[in-house]
């Protein structure tokens, strides 16, 4: 199922795609739960009657349920908490590589990951920011995902039993404010806090079984070969795939769940595939090159992530305007 959020007559509502068109699932059906994090903690009982649904639409009903022109939100547009974790050994090793470090050994022990703002959540569209934020702006191509079941102390071989789906995730970053804070060794805070993309829509597992892989030896959990791909300006800047997180979401949530409740709607980033931001890419290109000219995100830039079987989330920044 992908299912999108969306807004009409300044409501949010929860829409259904269906070869490519989204259907209003609560004007289907009125006593279907009212929010994306209410259908997916009540899967159980809503999603039997979505799947007979999508049935009647396949043979040609509801077409009076359509919705035109949707006006996107993130799919989880107001989740109870945001954590971004720091999955992918080329961009963690890249990274510090770049700045003359070795490979950080505990990045092999633990999961890490940080909270992030929930309430700065964006889908896709014209995304306005601070003029601070263009000092060293980028992108971030990830994965997230989004909890549908309370629960504590869960462990890895369970985990992915709590995963509700998947969407695309462009955690942008202020780098300037973000390297000016993390010298006093806390953070990041305000390089990250003021906007977080997801979308265009959120798909439950049960579509990319066809992509599962084995996940990395002594790891444990569902893995995708999923290919992603970032444009800025209509330019590719970056290509990994989701197959080559080491740690499984399975494994960070069992390391999120330690001790502390999870709750349906919280979302979860995998972190910054490899190549997948400038800040890598320009160190990269600098150790290379020392006459490399680095590039950052500006003022109406076009950023584009494209990751298979989740779409394409479309995001502009544009400079805030006080009235």
């Amino acid at each position: 199922m992908k299912f999108v959020t969306y807004v009409k007559e300044h409501q949010e509502k929860v829409g259904i795609i269906v070869n490519d068109l989204v259907y209003d699932l609560t004007q289907i059906n009125p006593h279907l739960p009212s929010t994306l994090i209410e259908l997916l903690a009540d899967s159980a009982f809503s999603f039997p009657l979505i799947e007979l649904i999508q049935k009647e639409i396949a043979s040609g009903n509801y077409k009076h349920s359509i919705v035109e022109n949707p006006q996107l939100l993130a799919p989880i547009p107001h989740p109870p908490s945001f954590r971004d974790a720091y999955a992918f050994r080329q961009h963690v090793e890249t990274s510090r590589l770049n700045r003359g470090l070795e490979m950080i050994p505990e990045f092999d022990e633990i999961p890490v990951f940080y909270f992030s703002n929930h309430q700065a959540i964006q889908g896709p569209g014209k995304v306005y920011a601070m003029p601070e934020h263009f000092h060293q702006m980028d992108f971030e191509l990830e994965v997230a995902i989004v909890i549908k079941k309370e629960g504590i102390n869960i462990k890895a071989e369970e985990a992915d039993e709590y995963i509700g789906g998947f969407m695309i995730l462009n955690d942008l970053s202020a780098r300037a404010l973000q390297m000016q804070e993390m010298k006093l060794n806390l953070g990041p805070a305000k390089g990250k806090d003021f906007a977080s993309m997801m979308g265009p829509y959120l798909i439950t597992p049960d579509e990319l079984e066809a992509y599962k892989v084995a996940p990395k030896e002594g790891h444990i959990g569902n893995c995708y070969d999923l290919d992603m791909i970032c444009r800025v300006n209509s330019i590719e800047v970056s290509r990994g795939n989701f197959k080559d997180m080491h740690w499984t979401f399975a494994e960070i949530i069992e390391r999120v769940s330690y001790g502390v409740k999870v709750y349906p709607g919280d979302i979860i980033g995998s972190g910054t595939v490899g190549t997948g931001c400038f800040l890598e890419l320009n160190g990269t290109g600098k150790r290379k090159d020392e006459n490399y000219i680095p590039q950052w995100l500006q003022p109406e830039d076009c950023i584009e992530m494209e990751i298979k079987g989740l779409g394409k989330l479309t995001n502009s920044v544009h400079l805030y305007q006080a009235n």
